[in-house]
Parts: structure tokens; C-alpha cells; sequence
């Protein structure tokens, strides 16, 4: 049994609408969060006397949840932010299909994901939902190396296998092939997890343009049978969007859900094209948004519609979406949530009188983005993760709002709603010191 005490800065979104900065000692054993005093109770104070381990923490570090990143391309790292200029299918054609197609060679895989990995936990990001390749080994080597370096983590293999929708030198061969081959990594990632329980499968079919009928249907009953989680991409642009009216005479929302895909904690990311009946559905299956909006900005030809999805109750985080989303941190997702939010509500064309040129009410705070990034993430996949309160796991990040090179500035006597703003906002890897997963320093700088 591993157990410690520590003193810090609690800054987190206990609720969409209410950010919290308090003084707290933390209690944890095994990686559970055991108890939550406040600093100067008499309980803080029976914790830190009674603490095998006890470590203080100055005022002017805080310490946040982890980050939940929803939407990650684990293959792409190393194309990251390259050749956004052009439409979503010529981009997956043109570079990442060849790119994904080189993890045939383990070697490559064993080259990149270490790097994609140890990265993204600098950035503070303790969970991540990975897209993989179509490759068995190499999605075994992206669950092994999150393993090894303590992030928690889903790993899919990407099951696609449609003529049309992919080349014929990156797919399954058939869907046949490519349900077995999605079975055989589901016993697969979840051994390599050796029981830690970070580590678990999720299933993952690319897109209903990559995809047959025969393999979707395959991958929603194997899903029912399993009980696995679902991801796969929803309505991320116009030509994805009307693709789905083209092919099935109804949304992607509803031809996912018509192959038994749509189901409790499955993600759906971007998902910018959603209509209002789309949400409802979203909602009712208690399905997730990965909302990814930097890399929304370049594909998606439209704006995340956040407060709508709110309104109805759809479970919503934060995703990078690398290789499309340039920045590898969910804590710069952030920022650009909030910003893309004010653009859709005012209006991008001038030449429109202001009350005809946005979306009333379409705007959202830093609050809400914070708590996508954190509790919001947490809720989608179903994980005691992104709150950091009794029971739930000790997945956390210190930021020193004092590093070297810091823009972050805390004034003596400021509001804590100020202070909650900057660091939301202004936080880089560089202001982070350490990161904690299960209870485990996984990131020292």
C-alpha cells in the first residue's frame, strides 16, 4: 500500500458554471483521493501528523485535475500541423493514410509513440482516447507504452475497410477481417494492460465513409456483447455531413446510432454539423462531443455548437485532435474553445448589421472550458477521474504560476475568479512541474 499527504492550491470546476480555488490537504492511498481537509483543520492537521509521506506545496502552485484529452491521432504526431490548407478527404489521402500505413513496421511505432506519449504528459494531459492504425502490433505498442510511462489511456485499433472510403493499400481487406482483427485487439490491449487499470480497448471504426455497412453492424453488436466503448468521428464536415445524407438518406448522427454504435460513453468527436434532433439523441444514449476546436477552425467548415449542446444535456470535452490540432496541451484547447464560442456569437462578416451576424447565446467562459477539459472529459468516458474529491482517482497537474519565463501573474489580494482566469488561460507545459496519474508521478520537470 502507497500512501501520502499533500498540501496545495486546489483549483478546480466542481460544476459547469462554478470554478473553486481553495487551501487543502490531500489524503491517498493506492491512487485514490482517501480525504480533502481544508489546510487549517484540525482534520488537515491529524492527516499530515498521521501521513507516512507529506509534502507541501507553495501557495503559488496550483494544482488542477488532470486533462482529459477525448481526441487524439496517436500515428500523426509526426505530421502534426502540417498541410491544413487543404479539405479534410484530400488531407487524409494526400498524408495521413501514407503516414498511418508506415506503423505496419513496428519499428516506427516504437520510434513515435514514446515521444507522442511522454509529450503529452508534460503538457499535463494524464488521459488520452487514442486513434491508432489499422495495425494489431503497433496498437499493442501504443497500449504498452502508455503502460509504461503511466498515462491513462483507451487504445483503438481503427477499423476501416470501405472501397471507396480508403485506399486499397491502408485497410481491413475485408469485414471480415477487420471485426476479427478488432476482437483480437480488444483481448490484446486489455492484457497489456497487466491489471494496472489505465490501460483499456475501445472500438474504433474511423468513419462511416471509410466503412461498410457489414462492418459497422459487426462493430455494434461486438460492442454490445463486450460492453467496449465506442469512438469514431460525427459530422466533422460538409462533405462528411452530406456524405451521410448521400449514402443512408439520413445524418451520421442517426446512422451511427442505426448500427448500434451510439451508445452510453461512446465519443463522437468534432461533431460541429449536428442538428438540434442529433443532440437529443446524443443525449438520450449518453453518448459523448469530443469537441476539437482548433482543428475544427481548418475541416470542419462550421463552429462547435457548445451552448446548444449544453442546453441538451450532451455530455461535451475537449480534444487536440492531433494531428489536425497543432497544439498537443488540452489546457491550449481551452482558450480556443472559448475564442471560436465568441466568434460563432458575434459574427465573423462586417458587412452584416451586428444583430444578424452571430448566434445569440452561443458564447462560452473559461469555467466551462476548463470543465469540458477536466470533469466534462471524465464524465464522457465514465472514469472517477477530473474532479479531485474523495473516490475518485489522484490524476492531477501542479502548475507553478512562478516558473521561469511565466507569463502567468497572481496578485496579492486578487479574486479568485481572476486568478482562475489566467491560469486557464495562460498556463504553458513550461509552468507545469509535476503530473500525477493513479497516484504516480509520471512527469517531473
Amino acid at each position: 500500500m502507497t500512501s501520502f499527504t499533500l498540501e496545495a492550491t486546489r483549483v478546480q470546476t466542481p460544476a459547469p458554471t462554478r470554478a473553486s480555488i481553495d487551501r487543502v490537504v490531500f489524503a491517498v492511498t493506492d491512487g485514490e483521493i482517501t480525504a480533502v481537509e481544508p489546510a487549517q483543520s484540525a482534520a488537515a492537521t491529524t492527516l499530515r501528523e498521521q501521513s507516512p509521506a507529506h509534502v507541501t506545496l507553495p501557495a503559488t502552485t496550483a494544482v488542477t485535475p488532470g486533462f482529459v484529452d477525448l481526441h487524439v491521432h496517436a500515428p500523426q504526431w509526426e505530421q502534426n500541423g502540417t498541410a491544413l490548407d487543404l479539405p479534410l478527404e484530400e488531407w487524409l489521402f494526400s498524408y495521413t493514410f501514407p503516414l498511418e500505413a508506415s506503423f505496419a513496421d513496428r519499428l516506427v511505432a516504437e520510434r513515435v509513440y514514446p515521444d507522442l506519449v511522454s509529450t503529452l504528459l508534460a503538457h499535463g494531459t494524464t488521459t488520452a482516447v487514442y486513434f491508432a492504425s489499422v495495425h494489431e502490433e503497433a496498437t499493442v505498442v501504443l497500449a504498452e507504452t502508455c503502460r509504461d510511462l503511466g498515462q491513462r489511456a483507451l487504445v483503438g485499433r481503427v477499423a476501416m475497410d470501405h472501397p471507396e472510403g480508403t485506399p486499397e493499400w491502408y485497410r481491413d481487406t475485408d469485414a471480415a477481417a477487420g471485426l476479427a482483427a478488432s476482437r483480437r485487439s480488444l483481448l490484446d490491449v486489455t492484457a497489456s494492460d497487466n491489471g494496472r487499470g489505465l490501460v483499456r480497448p475501445i472500438l474504433t471504426p474511423r468513419f462511416l465513409p471509410a466503412c461498410t455497412d457489414e462492418l459497422l453492424t459487426g462493430l455494434g453488436q461486438l460492442a454490445a456483447e463486450t460492453g467496449t466503448l465506442i469512438q469514431t468521428h460525427g459530422s466533422e464536415s460538409d462533405w462528411h455531413a452530406g456524405y451521410a445524407f448521400d449514402r443512408f438518406g439520413q445524418s451520421d448522427t442517426e446512422a451511427i446510432a442505426r448500427f448500434g454504435l451510439l451508445r452510453d460513453h461512446t465519443v463522437l468527436a468534432h461533431a460541429p454539423h449536428v442538428r438540434s434532433a442529433d443532440l437529443d439523441r446524443i443525449a438520450e444514449a449518453g453518448s459523448a462531443i469530443a469537441h476539437c476546436p482548433i482543428s475544427n477552425a481548418y475541416f470542419a467548415n462550421a463552429v462547435f455548437p457548445a451552448t446548444e449542446a449544453a442546453a441538451a444535456g450532451v455530455r461535451v470535452g475537449l480534444g487536440t485532435d492531433i494531428g489536425a490540432g497543432i497544439r498537443p496541451g488540452v489546457l491550449q484547447q481551452i482558450n480556443e474553445a472559448v475564442t471560436v464560442s465568441r466568434l460563432r456569437a458575434d459574427g465573423v462578416d462586417a458587412t452584416l448589421v451586428s444583430d444578424q451576424r452571430g448566434v445569440a447565446g452561443a458564447a462560452i467562459d473559461t469555467v466551462r472550458a476548463f470543465w469540458m477539459a477536466t470533469a466534462g472529459g471524465a464524465e464522457a468516458l465514465g472514469l472517477p477521474v477530473g474532479l479531485l474529491e474523495p473516490g475518485r482517482r489522484f490524476d492531477a497537474v501542479a502548475i507553478n504560476t512562478t516558473a521561469p519565463g511565466s507569463v502567468i501573474r497572481w496578485r496579492d489580494n486578487e479574486p479568485d475568479a481572476n486568478r482562475f482566469e489566467k491560469l486557464a488561460r495562460l498556463t504553458t507545459a513550461a509552468d507545469i512541474d509535476t503530473v500525477w496519474v493513479d497516484g504516480r508521478r509520471v512527469h517531473q520537470r
